[in-house]
Parts: C-alpha cells; sequence; structure tokens
C-alpha cells in the first residue's frame, strides 16, 4: 500500500516524534508495516539493524515481553494507540426522524389527515346538508361541527408520536449494539508474555511491543513483526485476496497482518501497529469515510447487470475470449459453478412469507371489494333510490362519506394481513436461541435454529464431542515389553528414558501444559492440545520434569519445527546438537509413524534393525489390542543426523522424515461421555443418523462407535478409512462422481483416518444426494481451521466452543460452549420445537383471520358498518397477532419432539389436520357470530343493534357479539396448543407461564374494556348472566374441538395443506440467473421481493438473516456488524408496524369519542366531525 493511500485519514492518535521515549515512531511503523518479504527485510536491516534491536527501540525482551507495569502499557496507548477500531459514526435522532417519516403507511395516514383537517374547516349550511340525502341527516349538536378537525389533527398526533417512538427505539438499538460490541471486543483474549509469563489478556488490551505468542488457527489481532517462528503459514486472503497460504519466516518474509489466520506452526511476535494503524484498521478508517449502504448496493447491481452483459457476450465464446479480471475465471469453472447446487437458508421463513405474501393479498382483495360495494350502495341509495344529484355544496359531505368507507377497508384489512407471521416467527427463534445458550448452543445465524428442526444427518467428530476430552497414556509398549499400565520408571533402561522424556518435553507444543488442580483433590489441569498433555502427564507419571528440560531448551533453541497438519498426521521438532550434530524428534499415529522407523531400542537401550515382518507383528500384537479397547496410538521416535554428513535440506521433507528409531508407542484413553449413548439413541429414534469422522485409527474408531451406539452388533454397517473411501468414489481418471459417493454414504457411518477434504466431499456428496425421497439434510461438527469448508458446506456448521479454532468459529453456524455431543440433540429439540410452534400460531391465527374478515365484510355490506368496531377489530388484531405469538411461540420443547421423523423441507406449514381444525373451528364460530348477529335480540331480550341510526350509543346487542366473539378466540388460543389431533389439550399447559399470564391477562383486560371502555371502544357494561353466556359460548371452542379431533382426517378428502416452500425447479429462470452469483438461496429474502404490496411493505422489514454474536463470531478489531444492527432493527419495525396501526386508531377513535360532543357515537368511529 503506498504512503499516500491513508494520508487522509483521520487519526486520533498522537503521531508526534517520540525517539525521546522509543527509538522509532508511530509512522515509521506504519509505514514498515506496508512493506513485503525482500523489502520489509531491507527496511529493517536498514532501520534497526535486525529484530532484535526493533524490540530493544521497542524497549521490550523477545523473552519476556513487556514488564507490564501499568504505566509503561499507559504510555504505549498514548503513543502508537490502543487496539481498538473505532465504530462508525451512527445517525443522529434527527436522521433517524427522517428514516421513520419515509414508511408508506405513514405516508398515506398523513395524507388522509390533511383531507381530514381541509374538509372539517368547511361547513355547509344545514339546509343543504339536509338536502345531501339520508345518511348526511341526522340530529348533530352545534358544537359538533367546530370539533371536526380533531380527527385529522389525532392522526397527525399519532404520527407525530409514532415518528418519534420509532425513532427513539432504532437509536436505542443501535446503542444496545454498540454496547454488546464493545462486551464483545473486552471477552476476545490473545496470549502474550509479559513480565515472563505467558498470560492471556484482551484483544484491546495489546499494545506495541508486546511479544505475542501465535499458533495454528489463531487470527492475528495486530500487526508484528516474527520473532520466533515453525512452519509457520498465514491465510492472508482476507487483506490481499490470494488464496495461497503465505510461508512466514525470520530470513524471508516476517511480516505479519491484523485480521489474518494462522493455518499452520506456531511462533512469536513483536506488536508493531494496532488499532486504526494497523493495515486492517486503516482499511476500516478509509471504510469508515466512504459511501453508504445506498451507493453499495448501486455498485452490486452495476455489477451484476456487467456479469449479465458477460454472460451473454460469452456464450459460445472460446477460452481466450474470457476477461481476465472475472469473478470466477474460466467459462468453464463458471458454467460447473452455477451448475452446483446452493445451500438453501431460511426455509421456513420462506414459506411463511409465502404465505404471508399471499393471505396479504387475499386481505388487499377483500378490502378493496369492501370498500367498493360500500360506495356503490352509497351511490345507488343517494343517487339512485333518493334521485339526488350531485350538487357543490354536499362535495365535502359525500368526500366524507368516502374517507369513512376507506377507514373500514383499512379496518378489514388490518385484520386480514397477517403481520403476526414474521413476529411470530422472529420471537420463536429469538426466544430459542436465547434458551439455547443455556443447552449450551450459541447460535450465531438464526435460521440454523429452524434449520436444525429438519437435519437427517450429523457427522460429529469423535475427539472431544462423543469422548471427554481428557486424555491420559494408560498403556504403552516400550523396551519390547507390552505394558497393560504405565510402567515404573526403573523397568525401562535410563537411556531410553532420557530420549522419550527429552522427546516429549521439546516435541510437544510449549504452550500445551499440565497445570495443578483448580481444587484441592481435583485432577490436573489440561491446557492446549489434550493429546500432547497426555504425553506430557506421561512424563510425569514417569516421576520426571518435562518443565526443567523447556527451561533449558526454551521455544527460541529449537532448531527446526515440523508442525501437525492433516498431511503429515505428525509432528517432528529438530534440536542441533553441542557436536554439530542434529537430533530430530517425532510423534504421530502409530500406523504411519512406523512404516518410517528402521530401528527400534531394544530392552537394554540399544538400537536393533526393524524390519517390515517386525512392524506388522507390533501391529498385531501391540496396536490392534490396544485400538480394539478404543485407545488412541501414538508412536513416538526419533532420527540422528551425524555432523560428518553436513546439513540436510530441511525444506525436502520425505528425506527427513524417514529412517527413524521408534522409542515409545503409547496407547491414550479418551473416555466416551456418559450421556452420549444416549443421546444418539434418542438421535435414532427420531430418524437422524449419526456418522462419526475422525482422524483416528479405524479399529479405536470402530470401537468408541461401539460404545457410543452409533455401530449395533450384526449391523450392515460400512467403518471405512478415508484412503479406501476416496478409491470408491473416484473414477479412474481420479474425478470424484456422485453415483459413487450414492453406492456409499447411506450405510457409512465411520470414516476413520480422514482429512478434512474427505470430511468437505462425504457432505457435499450426501447434500447433493437425489436416492433419498427428500434432500437430506446435514449438520457437521469441526474443531480445525480445515474444518472450515465442510463447516461451510453443511446445513448447520458446529464449531467446538473449547477445542475450536477462530477460523472454525468464523465459518459456523452454532458454536458448541461445551462441545458436547448431546448440546446437539438439545438443537434438534429445539428446531423442531420452532416448527411446532409456528404451526400453532398459524393454526390459532388463520381460524382468526377467516371469521375476522368475513364478519367485518358481511356485516358492512348488509348493514353499511362492521358489526365489529374499529377499535375492536385492532384489540382482536392485537390478541391474535402480538399476543398470540408471545403465548404460543414460547412454548418449551418436550422429549416427544424427538419422537417422529424430521418434518423435511418440502412438507407444508399447515397439514391437513391443521386445516380441519381451522375450518372447523371456523364453522363454529361464524354460526355463534351470525347467530348473535341477526337472532341476538331475540335470545337475550335486549333491543336490536342493527340498522342504528348514525349517532346511536352503544348497544348490548353488538358489546355481546364483540365480547362473545373474543371469548372464542381465547379458548381456542388453548386448542391451538396441539396441531397433531391430540385430545389432551391441557397437557403440559403450566410448563409456560408466558401463556398462562398471557390467556389470563388478555381476559382480565377484555374485562375492563367491556365494563368501562365505553364510548371509545363501543362497548355498554353486561349483566353477570350475560357475561356467562358469552363464556359459555367462547367455552364451547373446548368442546367442539373435542368433536373435531374425533373425525378422521383421512375420511376428509377434500382437505388441502397449504404453505408449501417454493422449490428451485419453481424458480424461474429469470430469478435463477441473478441467483446464480449467490453462494445460497435465501427463500425468505426471494419470497419476500417477490410479494411486497403497498401495505405490505410495512410489515416486511424483518431480516431473515439475523446474525447474534457471541464472543467469538467476530475477528478482534473488527468494526461493528452493521448485519447485526439491522436485525435488532428489523425485528424491532415489525413491532413498531404494529404499535402505528394500534397507536393511530385508538388514538382516533378514542380522541373523537372523547372530544366531540356527547350525542355523537362511536358507532360512527370512522365519520369525521363535523
Amino acid at each position: 500500500m503506498a504512503n499516500n493511500s491513508y494520508s487522509g485519514v483521520k487519526n486520533s492518535m498522537v503521531e508526534a516524534n517520540h525517539d525521546g521515549e522509543f527509538g522509532c515512531t508511530l509512522n515509521e511503523l506504519r509505514s514498515l508495516m506496508e512493506l513485503r518479504g525482500a523489502d520489509a527485510l531491507g527496511k529493517i536491516g536498514e532501520t534497526y539493524g535486525d529484530v532484535q534491536r526493533l524490540c530493544n527501540r521497542l524497549k521490550t525482551s523477545p523473552t519476556d515481553g513487556l514488564s507490564g507495569q501499568p504505566g509503561d502499557i499507559e504510555k504505549r496507548k498514548t503513543v502508537f494507540g490502543q487496539n481498538f477500531i473505532p465504530p462508525k459514526k451512527p445517525k443522529t435522532f434527527l436522521q433517524l426522524v427522517w428514516e421513520a417519516l419515509q414508511d408508506v403507511t405513514l405516508i398515506i395516514l398523513e395524507v388522509a389527515a390533511i383531507v381530514s383537517l381541509c374538509l372539517s374547516f368547511y361547513r355547509p349550511p344545514d339546509t343543504e346538508r339536509e338536502n345531501c340525502g339520508r345518511a348526511a341527516g341526522g340530529v348533530e349538536d352545534e358544537n359538533e361541527s367546530e370539533a371536526g378537525w380533531i380527527e385529522g389533527a389525532a392522526i397527525l398526533l399519532s404520527v407525530i408520536c409514532v415518528v418519534v417512538v420509532t425513532a427513539f427505539n432504532d437509536w436505542s438499538k443501535e446503542k444496545q449494539f454498540r454496547g454488546l460490541q464493545s462486551r464483545i471486543e473486552q471477552e476476545q483474549k490473545f496470549t502474550v508474555v509479559r513480565g515472563g509469563q505467558v498470560i492471556q489478556i484482551p484483544v484491546a488490551e495489546i499494545v506495541v511491543g508486546d511479544i505475542a505468542q501465535i499458533k495454528y488457527g489463531d487470527l492475528l489481532p495486530a500487526d508484528g513483526v516474527l520473532i520466533q517462528g515453525n512452519d509457520l503459514k498465514i491465510d492472508e486472503s482476507s487483506l490481499t485476496g490470494e488464496s495461497d497460504h503465505v510461508k512466514k519466516t525470520q530470513e524471508k518474509d516476517p511480516m505479519l497482518l491484523s485480521g489474518t489466520h494462522v493455518m499452520e506452526g506456531s511462533g512469536k511476535m513483536v506488536v508493531t501497529a494496532v488499532g486504526v494503524n494497523s493495515q486492517t484498521g486503516i482499511i476500516f478508517t478509509l471504510l469508515g469515510g466512504g459511501d453508504d449502504d445506498d451507493d453499495e448496493e448501486e455498485e452490486k447491481k452495476k455489477e451484476k447487470e456487467e456479469k449479465k452483459k458477460q454472460r451473454k457476450t460469452q456464450d459460445g465464446a472460446a477460452m481466450e475470449m474470457q476477461p481476465l479480471n472475472s469473478d470466477e475465471g474460466a467459462d468453464a469453472e463458471e458454467k460447473k459453478k452455477a451448475n452446483l447446487p446452493k445451500k438453501e437458508k431460511s426455509v421456513l421463513q420462506g414459506k411463511l412469507t409465502k404465505l404471508a405474501v399471499q393471505i396479504g393479498k387475499a386481505g388487499l382483495v377483500m378490502s378493496a371489494i369492501t370498500v367498493i360495494i360500500l360506495v356503490v350502495l352509497f351511490v345507488v341509495d343517494t343517487f339512485w333510490i333518493q334521485k339526488l344529484e350531485w350538487t357543490k355544496d354536499c362535495t365535502p359531505i359525500y368526500i366524507q362519506f368516502f374517507v369513512k368507507f376507506f377507514i373500514i377497508g383499512v379496518t378489514v384489512l388490518v385484520v386480514a394481513v397477517p403481520e403476526g407471521l414474521p413476529l411470530a416467527v422472529t420471537i420463536s427463534l429469538a426466544y430459542s436461541v436465547k434458551k439455547m445458550m443455556k443447552d449450551n448452543n450459541l447460535v450465531r445465524h438464526l435460521d440454523a435454529c429452524e434449520t436444525m428442526g429438519n437435519a437427517t444427518a450429523i457427522c460429529s467428530d469423535k475427539t472431544g464431542t462423543l469422548t471427554m476430552n481428557r486424555m491420559t497414556v494408560v498403556q504403552a509398549y516400550v523396551a519390547e515389553k507390552h505394558y497393560k499400565k504405565v510402567p515404573e520408571p526403573e523397568n525401562i533402561p535410563s537411556s531410553t528414558l532420557d530420549i522419550l522424556i527429552l522427546g516429549i518435553a521439546v516435541n510437544c507444543a510449549y504452550t500445551t501444559k499440565i497445570m495443578p488442580p483448580e481444587k484441592e483433590g481435583g485432577l490436573p489441569r489440561q491446557v492446549g492440545n489434550k493429546t500432547e498433555c497426555a504425553l506430557l502427564g506421561f512424563a510425569n507419571d514417569l516421576k520426571r520434569d518435562y518443565q526443567a528440560i523447556r527451561n533449558e531448551i526454551p521455544e527460541e533453541k529449537l532448531y527446526k519445527v515440523y508442525t501437525f497438519n492433516s498431511v503429515r498426521k505428525s509432528m517432528s521438532t529438530v534440536l542441533k546438537m553441542a557436536d554439530g550434530s542434529y537430533r530430530m524428534f517425532s510423534k504421530g499415529a502409530s500406523e504411519i509413524l512406523l512404516k518410517k522407523c528402521y530401528k527400534i531400542l531394544t530392552a537394554n537401550g540399544e538400537p536393533k534393525v526393524f524390519r517390515p515382518r517386525d512392524r506388522d507383528d507390533m501391529v498385531k500384537k501391540v496396536i490392534e489390542p490396544m485400538a480394539s479397547e478404543g485407545l488412541r496410538t501414538i508412536c513416538l521416535g526419533y532420527r540422528d543426523f551425524p555432523a560428518s554428513e553436513g546439513e540436510p535440506d530441511w525444506e525436502n521433507e520425505n528425506d527427513i522424515l524417514t529412517g527413524l528409531t521408534c522409542v515409545c508407542v503409547v496407547g491414550i484413553e479418551d473416555p466416551v461421555r456418559p450421556e452420549v449413548p444416549d443421546a444418539i439413541r434418542k438421535c435414532q429414534r427420531a430418524g437422524i443418523t449419526v456418522r462419526m469422522v475422525t482422524g483416528d485409527n479405524i479399529n479405536t474408531a470402530r470401537a468408541i462407535a461401539t460404545k457410543c451406539g452409533i455401530l449395533q452388533p450384526g449391523d450392515d454397517f460400512l467403518c471405512l478409512e478415508g484412503k479406501e473411501f476416496n478409491r470408491r468414489i473416484r473414477n479412474e481418471k481420479g474425478e470424484i462422481e456422485q453415483e459413487r459417493i450414492d453406492k456409499i454414504w447411506p450405510k457409512l457411518r465411520v470414516l476413520a483416518r480422514s482429512s478434512p477434504t474427505d470430511k468437505h466431499t462425504l457432505v457435499k456428496g450426501i447434500i447433493d444426494s437425489t436416492v433419498a425421497e427428500q434432500r437430506q439434510v446435514v449438520a457437521v461438527t469441526g474443531d480445525g481451521t480445515n474444518d472450515g469448508p465442510a463447516l461451510k458446506k453443511a446445513d448447520v456448521g458446529f464449531a467446538m466452543g473449547i477445542a475450536g479454532t477462530d477460523v472454525a468459529k468464523e465459518a459456523s453456524d452454532i458454536i458448541l460452549t461445551d462441545d458436547n455431543f448431546s448440546s446437539i440433540v438439545r438443537a434438534v429439540m429445539w428446531g423442531r420445537n420452532v416448527y411446532d410452534s409456528i404451526s400453532k400460531f398459524l393454526q390459532f391465527q388463520l381460524t382468526v383471520n377467516v371469521v375476522a374478515v368475513i364478519v367485518a365484510f358481511t356485516g358492512a355490506c348488509i348493514t353499511q358498518d362492521s358489526p365489529l368496531k374499529a377499535v375492536q377489530m385492532l384489540w382482536v388484531n392485537l390478541i391474535m397477532d402480538t399476543f398470540a405469538s408471545l403465548a404460543l411461540a414460547t412454548e418449551p420443547p418436550t422429549e416427544a419432539l424427538l419422537l417422529r421423523k424430521p418434518y423435511g423441507r418440502n412438507k407444508p406449514l399447515i397439514s391437513r389436520t391443521m386445516m380441519k381444525n381451522i375450518l372447523g373451528h371456523g364453522v363454529y364460530q361464524l354460526i355463534i357470530i351470525f347467530s348473535l348477529l341477526f337472532a341476538g335480540e331475540k335470545m337475550f331480550d335486549i333491543d336490536s343493534g342493527r340498522n342504528a341510526p348514525l349517532h346511536a350509543p352503544p348497544s348490548e346487542h353488538y358489546t355481546i357479539v364483540f365480547n362473545t366473539f373474543v371469548m372464542m378466540q381465547l379458548f381456542n388460543e388453548i386448542n391451538a396448543r396441539k396441531i397433531h389431533g391430540e385430545r389432551n389439550v391441557f397437557d403440559g399447559i403450566f410448563n409456560n407461564p408466558i401463556f398462562c399470564s398471557i390467556v389470563f391477562g388478555t381476559f382480565i383486560i377484555q374485562i375492563v374494556i367491556v365494563q368501562f371502555g365505553g364510548k371509545p371502544f363501543s362497548c355498554v357494561s353486561l349483566s353477570i348472566d350475560q357475561w356467562l353466556w358469552c363464556t359459555f359460548l367462547g367455552f364451547g371452542s373446548l368442546l367442539w374441538g373435542q368433536v373435531i379431533s374425533s373425525i378422521p382426517t383421512s375420511r376428509l378428502k377434500f382437505l388441502k395443506t397449504a404453505g408449501h416452500g417454493t422449490q428451485k425447479e419453481e424458480i424461474p429462470d429469470e430469478e435463477l440467473e441473478e441467483l446464480e452469483d449467490m453462494d445460497e438461496i435465501d427463500h425468505a429474502e426471494r419470497e419476500l421481493r417477490r410479494g411486497q404490496i403497498l401495505w405490505f411493505r410495512g410489515l416486511n422489514r424483518i431480516q431473515t438473516q439475523v446474525t447474534i454474536c457471541g464472543p467469538s463470531c467476530l475477528p478482534p478489531n473488527t468494526a461493528p456488524n452493521t448485519k447485526g444492527i439491522q436485525s435488532h432493527k428489523s425485528f424491532n419495525s415489525l413491532l413498531l408496524f404494529q404499535l402505528k396501526i394500534y397507536v393511530l386508531f385508538f388514538l382516533l377513535a378514542f380522541l373523537k369519542n372523547g372530544l366531540c360532543p356527547k350525542n355523537k357515537s362511536p358507532s360512527s368511529n370512522f365519520q369525521f366531525c363535523f
């Protein structure tokens, strides 16, 4: 990066020359970190001499690090800056107010308010009013016309109220998110050396001059220069775009950059730049001052258009015509990529959104028809039957009626549009995510929660997930003898013991340690790699101190280290001896390392020739018996390189890692977690296949799989090694064929000695397979950096919270905070519970939807007014949307959820049983409502409320209709708890206090509304007898539910299912073209784009990809996750949309009925005061 690339960046750090305090300035270090390779080495040599002198200038020690004195740390923060990147400047409150004003709903209501205000100030003479027809006549108080402005003002007041509330909520949510972000940054820790002690400190506390220890899987938190490295390889693609791993050495390229991943090896670096002065910080600072999101969206659109043009011009073109800068590279590759099946996400939300759009459209049609019928009836009555003419003086009065009809139509639409659908799914998912935290599942992507409910296969690691990840050496073959327990040190020749302990001490990562127990009498703490911890524990059991050897040979004195990776399956460390010779210690998988052993130490400590025949004997007599008991077998060996032969070519690994002398083979036990066999039985009963994918020996893997219950005696299932698996799935050309994978995966249960590539191939093969009836939904666990591709490819990726690397966590959807398989089973339960909760809510809401819309539509058309008034409708809407969402979406999961097979991705949201319940209860409610509406006055011996004058007071008749309707919804909410035809709808009801409190609370509020609501709610107080009848008719819903559940669904052939998701083959070609550039298909977002209608836009701001960030979600020093902010806003926007409607209509009705003259009737809720 050129010097001028960040010359304009505003920097709050002090940039004065501080040569007096430190030997280099902030600007010097920033410009140094821009260089790479030979340029960087040249600059270090020219300016400082070498890295040691750079450390001296920064007043730090390469071995002991900084002193850790608070004064020194503060001074460094002042001079070189803090390791913190300030987030993008938040929007001001006024900006948020302006954004809130852009809402379509508010704009329509603002226009209505202005029209209302204009009409209210026009007052025609009374004589002229009477000439405008029967509907316009009626007795009015003379003061009433002066109160006409109230409704218009009420709407504008409501708009102001809603806008302020919206803006305040957005502002507070953003503030909360920033607080969450700072908490996350405080919890992220990194290993540094201070005062000679290796400690972990928060990433934000790292300062220039710190000596940071880096290892495989780390995400670098700051820029630095390498002091000491072992086989270090870095993925710099996040900064450079280059996917190749860059090898880092002190001699060739020692520059390490923040935000890059350690893919292999370990080492130490001196921190030279932090926060806004690091390379990542400079980029983020530039982005912070760049274009806003709208510009980015425009750029994306332009890019898509460019790509479309490129595709058109390239069809049939030769390879040479492929542009060099195209993202896909070769044309063949692009076609291949386009044909690959894409990961589908938000399937449940896609189905819901599609259903909601369809219902919304139906509601729009119904409301439009309602308005048209009302207008036509009014016009026919006024101009045809009464034979009146349209006069100029009557125009405002007629417009007043048209506005009234329009608002009645809006009321029908408000009830019809199911804004509770996306709200319910969000509440259910957010509630589940919160509760899943207690079950050790940290959900990073909300849709992963829903997907786990449909999981059909789990590919699990062995170590730490199925086992306890507390490893101990329990058997050993040393000095030609197989010990069934750890041998006494005196039974081993001293020369052999010395070599063994030295090899263990230096050839295990120095970050791996055995620490004293936290509580007296407890087990020693294992820190670092658990296999290495077992070997260090073995050294302690042999009464030797490995730490003394490490103090004598610090990590800096290790001549060469070949770190463990999935290809080598071994680790080797080279020491340079005093006589100029070299000794290399190796450890690794026993059957792999034994093939490289040409000698073995005998009972007297002397090496003897180790022939292939001897190796086969050892495999049969030692390794296989250990593995059959579930032990991991590790071979320890060494090799000497005489000084007389000169220094070997260390880069030629094939020649180096051979000719070893075997010292010892150990059997390491990692006990199966006691809860795992039961968890696997639950999975199998729930129709989920569990497969073990491990790097361990096949015999060890088979033994553990049998203990876990993955394999049962007599089962005809496959256990394969990685090599055999690859041989079976590849053709003669070495290409993977899906047909070959399809022959293997249905019976495969254990894949041993597998590489991360094998895991990815298996996951991809299962997902892409078409042999099963339904597409398989695969969950995968992973902990290593190389597991990233498999975790990303899987429908749900589980990363290990304890053993997992930063890279694995970043690629995952859910982090297992306890690394335990039984936590995955809990995730399955929660996922299935989400699906059932949404179905329960749907069953309830659609019943209310159907009944309320039919009642409002029929009533409006027959009586020219709705039997359920505006505020009553909104109260019903509040019950069926917000309250029911909370009540039914927060049902806790039960073990019964694991007794059925997965639903599958194609299952409709509304089953035939649910459709039977919806129609059955809808019929009951309509019969009751229409009976009360047209015969209620005779049944209760009261005055009829039908065809009441325009300004009549509220009637008992219509109050009973309203009250009975609400009672039926309350009792039907209990019915809705069961969706599979169960009879006992009260089962487990008290396990959900939210449900109980909402039903009880709604009942209390209903009593208050009816008894004390008066004109604003168009109610009169009822007697005890009338209340008992209303409650009895509502209770009838429960009795009717028993009748419905007695009717076999199979007999009702006419019932259809609903709520199918869009299959990929149903997506139009033009949409598929747009999806070609995406790695995954987001069904909810796609449905949203297709189904946007005017009134639905307010509801559909919900973001289906909500990122819930935990401590390990974000790389260190990254800018705030704006997607997270959007997710807060989107959830908020749904609640606010409802709030807008409720506030507007409640205020409108309340103010008008409360402030207009007393003879004004609430039955005219939608008529303006003139």
